[in-house]
């Protein structure tokens, strides 16, 4: 359903459950949305779950004029949660997610999150830019020559470059990759990468916010990490365990940086335990 955000409207979906345990809520990456998550989701029972579109991805506005913030972002997972769970959430994020959920943390340990956190579970999370490696078309999209390149984006280069990013043994699908695009380029979102990727520059800008929240929230925080990734590698991993070296970790062997995607079982078998747990 669209929902009236800040004079935005923000797609979210709901899957109704029981009220007597903490919702779920997912968080997507670039340039992705929501649909990321679909896959495995009747794994997690009775449990309520709660998906969003950020603004500019998936079927969410995409205004032309806007400063794609992560900040706004975070803003708009507040109203999110405010209108749709009224209680405590545990909180599950990939990628770009995992930079606003970093956000959310920090406005939890200055004491002005106005939700209650029981745990965070972000999946291949590049949290610290500098180990990690981007892809060509991310250094272009967020360099002096992003916005020709937004412009020049057509599915089949989209294909090739979010095909790129999944594992050898769980490639990307002739019908996800269709899907995908055309949610990339619903209200010509595609001609917005350039400007979608503003977070990378906010992940150095905010990078001593975000990566001390991350080392000093005090909540229960457990990490999942697909081995074969090629942007969010063992290298940004590592990083990510000195700021938080007791961190459970759960290791995804063999899959690339979409691991719900490649291999929904495994993925959500670890989102169920984290649930459970909670």
């Amino acid at each position: 359903m669209l929902t009236s955000i800040a004079s935005h409207q923000i797609f979210v979906r709901e899957r109704p459950g029981g009220r007597d345990r903490p919702p779920l809520l997912f968080l997507h990456g670039y340039p992705s949305s929501s649909y990321d998550w679909r896959h495995g989701v009747e794994r997690l029972g009775d449990r309520r779950v709660i998906m969003l579109d950020f603004l500019g991805f998936g079927l969410s506005d995409k205004p032309r004029d806007q400063v794609y913030s992560l900040l706004t972002q975070a803003d708009i997972v507040e109203n999110v949660v405010a209108r749709f769970a009224a209680e405590p959430v545990i909180l599950v994020a990939h990628d770009m997610g995992s930079s606003v959920a970093t956000e959310l943390l920090a406005r939890d340990l200055e004491g002005r999150l106005p939700f209650e956190l029981v745990s965070v579970l972000p999946f291949n999370a590049s949290l610290v830019l500098e180990r990690a490696s981007l892809m060509i078309v991310q250094k272009l999209l967020r360099g002096r020559l992003g916005p020709l390149a937004a412009r020049l984006t057509t599915e089949f280069a989209f294909r090739r470059q979010f095909g790129a990013v999944f594992s050898h043994e769980h490639p990307l699908s002739e019908q996800e990759a269709a899907d995908q695009w055309a949610l990339l380029a619903y209200n010509n979102g595609h001609r917005l990468l350039d400007r979608l990727i503003f977070y990378l520059h906010e992940r150095l800008t905010y990078a001593p916010r975000w990566k001390g929240a991350l080392r000093d929230w005090p909540g229960r925080l457990e990490l999942a990490w697909a081995d074969l990734d090629p942007i969010c590698t063992e290298a940004v991993l590592q990083a990510v365990l000195q700021l938080r070296p007791h961190a459970p970790l759960q290791r995804l062997r063999g899959l690339g940086h979409y691991p719900q995607l490649e291999d929904p079982a495994a993925s959500f078998r670890v989102i169920e335990r984290v649930a459970a747990e909670a």
